[in-house]
């Protein structure tokens, strides 16, 4: 043993109350009260690649990455005016470090204990990396297993919505034709193209509800008051759930404000009610909750994924009939749902899940059958004073000054309606397939265009790009952006700061004349 042990240690060591330790399949190290290493058994030196005059004397700081060595001086501190016995690392993702500089995931128990005069705790560390393997393993089964669900589930909802779509367009074809334009009912046309629009806004919800489940939606986020969010929709609230179930809020006063999109929020709730409402057939409580809470350093340890610092609670809470592990293990993965054919697509909590990292929170579900469920998320806290009120519209826009629109996307079919919309409304329309193409016809007109709407992703140039081209030349250019979301669309808040226009696709001809509408930019 070296001799740079402690005297107790050293003691216990003489008198053989180690050896066992030295036994040990799992690397163990003894810790004084200044954090210094002052016992290694054989299988510490094993695991970590040290000897144990190399391990010994030396602060315990030297087992761990680099990434928590310095926040564990202070979490270690706090853990030693209080010493117990404490488990760390059960689904959590703790690392140790090995003199090679190379990491490994363990888990570690930790255990005070008094040798002779000394008080000391000894930490026992499991070196997971097998199992961790095996995890992984079973977590790709388990994400293929989803994305099927996922596939599956779309495929089912998809197949309906465009047989119904391609139902009525062949209707409409059909009494539109040659041969029987003569006995053209107006009524019956009119029912068949407004159950089309209303199969493609179905369509349309399903799609944004993808987007929001794979974080891949494109929010317009602003400062909110969580309190005034959640009042706004109780009239709303209390026609959805009936007056078999009460409704409760509890919403604290000192509730801090959220950057977070407003559509997404009521959402949020939305969802999380029905489902309670759901959850109990026969009647019951809902109670909304709202809060503070700090999560601290020593919280965000033993839950990795959590950063430390203020959030702000949204709790939505029943008591209706709860769910078993197996059910909480998949409640949040697409299309899965425990409602009757028919009664749910499967993507409401999926949908939350994804807006909640989407906005860099998180969410906690607390269930047991038959004592109801509660489910906690959390936003970071925003201190600055909340966005003022966007200006409602108007019962109808003012109307254009109409002129001269280059129309940009790469799809035919879009790029086809988009042009006829506008048309309809008086714009003269030039459309090209491409960002480069338009750049390149820009350069050579005589007469500078009144407006771009542009796709933002495309082959070449994107959207985005030759926006900011056209605003650089011409102030005085609407500029109106389309575009489901990807990646690319991070980038938006640079032209839209100088005043372009977004609009999510998909969208309807109305929502592209009014964005024209309101782009009127300041010369």
């Amino acid at each position: 043993m070296a001799t740079n042990e402690t005297p107790g240690i050293a003691a216990a060591s003489r008198g053989g109350q180690l050896s066992v330790l030295d036994a040990s399949p799992n690397a163990i190290v003894a810790i004084d009260r200044d954090g210094t290493i002052v016992y290694a058994n054989a299988q510490a030196t094993a695991t970590f690649g040290w000897s144990q005059a190399e391990l010994l004397g030396h602060p315990v700081e030297l087992l761990l990455p680099d990434s928590v060595a310095e926040r564990h001086v202070a979490h270690r501190a706090s853990y030693a005016s209080n010493p117990h016995a404490r488990p760390m690392g059960i689904g959590l993702d703790l690392r140790a470090r090995r003199r090679d500089g190379s990491e490994f995931p363990v888990e570690i128990s930790l255990s005070p204990l008094a040798v002779d005069d000394d008080s000391m705790v000894f930490a026992t560390i499991v070196d997971i990396t097998t199992r961790k393997a095996a995890e992984a393993q079973l977590l790709q089964a388990q994400k293929l297993e989803s994305i099927g669900r996922l596939a599956g589930g779309i495929a089912h909802d998809f197949t309906n919505l465009l047989f119904a779509i391609r139902g009525y367009t062949e209707m409409l074809a059909e009494d539109l034709s040659q041969e029987r334009r003569g006995e053209f009912d107006f009524d019956l046309a009119l029912t068949n193209a407004r159950a089309i629009e209303e199969a493609a806004g179905r369509a349309a919800n399903l799609t944004m509800q993808l987007l929001a489940f794979s974080r891949r939606q494109v929010v317009q986020p602003r400062v909110l008051d969580i309190n005034a969010s959640v009042s706004a929709m109780e009239p709303l609230l209390r026609r959805l759930i009936g007056e078999q179930v009460e409704l409760r809020f509890a919403l604290d006063p000192q509730a801090g404000r959220v950057l977070a999109d407003t559509g997404q929020i009521d959402q949020i709730v939305m969802n999380l009610v029905v489902n309670a409402r759901d959850a109990m057939p026969g009647g019951g409580r809902i109670t909304i909750e709202t809060g503070n809470v700090v999560f601290d350093e020593a919280y965000s340890m033993e839950h990795f994924a959590v950063e430390p610092g203020p959030f702000v609670l949204l709790a939505v809470s029943d008591t209706g009939q709860g769910m078993d592990r197996e059910t909480r293990a998949h409640v949040f993965e697409p299309f899965f749902t425990t409602k009757e054919v028919g009664h749910g697509t499967g993507l409401g909590l999926a949908t939350i899940y994804g807006i909640v990292k989407q906005a860099r929170g998180h969410i906690w579900l607390y269930s047991e059958p038959g004592r109801g469920s509660t489910f906690k998320l959390y936003f970071p806290r925003a201190d600055a004073v909340e966005d003022p009120t966007p200006a409602q519209p108007g019962a109808a826009p003012a109307p254009a000054s109409r002129g001269s629109i280059l129309l940009v996307e790469d799809e035919p079919s879009v790029r086809d309606m988009t042009r006829t919309v506008v048309r309809r409304a008086g714009w003269n329309v030039i459309d090209v397939p491409s960002g480069d193409e338009a750049w390149q016809l820009i350069q050579s007109m005589v007469h500078p265009i009144d407006a771009l709407v542009s796709d933002v992703v495309m082959p070449g140039m994107s959207g985005i790009t030759l926006a900011e081209r056209v605003m650089d030349r011409d102030p005085s250019v609407r500029v109106v952006l389309l575009s489901g979301y990807t990646e690319d669309t991070l980038d938006l808040d640079r032209v839209v700061a100088r005043g372009a226009r977004f609009v999510a696709k998909p969208l309807s001809g109305r929502q592209l004349l009014e964005a024209l509408d309101e782009g009127v930019r300041e010369a």
